[in-house]
C-alpha cells in the first residue's frame, strides 16, 4: 500500500505540501492505475511487474490522515510493514529523495497523525525535499504555496525519480533502494 500525503481540494493541488499526492499521481500514470473514491480516500489497485499495489490518496486534512491510513490497512488486511508513505520534507533540498524504514515525525503533521493512529513507526517513508522557506517566511504559508515556476522542471524530474524509487522498493526492497538513491545530486 502506497499512500501519498497531501491536502484535498483544487486550492492545494500544486502546493509543496502535496508533493506526496503528485508522486502517487505520477506512479498511477506510469503504472496504468485508475482511482475510485472509496470512503475518505481515492484508491487505485493494480500491478507493477506482477506485484499487487494499492495506491491511496487520503481525502482528509493532513493532521487527520492517520485515521484513513489505519482504515485502509484494516480493509485491505495489510500490515504496517507493507505500507509506504510518500511525503514532503522541509529539511531536504528541492529534488532530494530519502527513504526511511522507521523513525519519528520530523515535525510533519501527517506522519504525526499516522504514528498516533497506527501505534508504530514500522513503515517505509519516501521523503521528497521541498526546501526550507526564507527566514522571514511563515512555514505554513510556504508549504501551502506552489513551487515557483522556475522550479517546476526540477519538480517534474523529481516526481519521475520518486516513481523509480517506489519501483525499486517494490521489486528490491528498502536496503537496495537506499543504496541506489541516497546519492548526492540525485538528478
Amino acid at each position: 500500500m502506497i499512500v501519498g500525503l497531501g491536502n484535498p481540494g483544487k486550492a492545494y493541488e500544486h502546493t509543496r505540501h502535496n508533493i506526496g499526492w503528485m508522486a502517487i499521481h505520477q506512479a498511477a500514470d506510469r503504472w496504468g492505475i485508475a482511482f475510485e473514491k472509496n470512503g475518505h480516500a481515492w484508491r487505485g489497485q493494480g500491478e507493477v511487474g506482477g506485484h499487487p499495489v494499492l495506491l491511496v490518496l487520503p481525502l482528509t486534512w493532513m493532521n487527520q490522515v492517520g485515521m484513513v491510513v489505519q482504515s485502509v490497512l484494516r480493509d485491505s488486511s495489510l500490515s504496517t510493514s507493507e505500507l509506504i508513505v510518500v511525503h514532503d520534507d522541509l529539511d531536504l533540498p528541492v529534488a532530494s529523495i530519502r527513504i526511511k524504514t522507521r523513525g519519528g515525525t520530523g515535525g510533519h503533521n501527517g506522519l504525526r497523525s499516522i504514528l498516533a493512529c497506527l501505534g508504530t513507526e514500522n513503515f517505509t517513508r519516501v521523503k521528497i525535499g521541498i526546501g526550507r522557506p526564507a527566514e522571514e517566511e511563515n512555514v505554513a504559508t510556504y508549504v501551502l504555496s506552489p513551487f515557483p515556476t522556475e522550479k517546476w522542471e526540477l519538480v517534474a524530474a523529481t516526481l519521475s525519480k520518486a516513481v523509480d524509487v517506489l519501483e525499486c522498493l517494490i521489486f528490491e526492497g528498502a536496503a537496495v533502494a537506499m543504496n541506489r538513491f541516497h546519492v548526492p545530486n540525485p538528478l
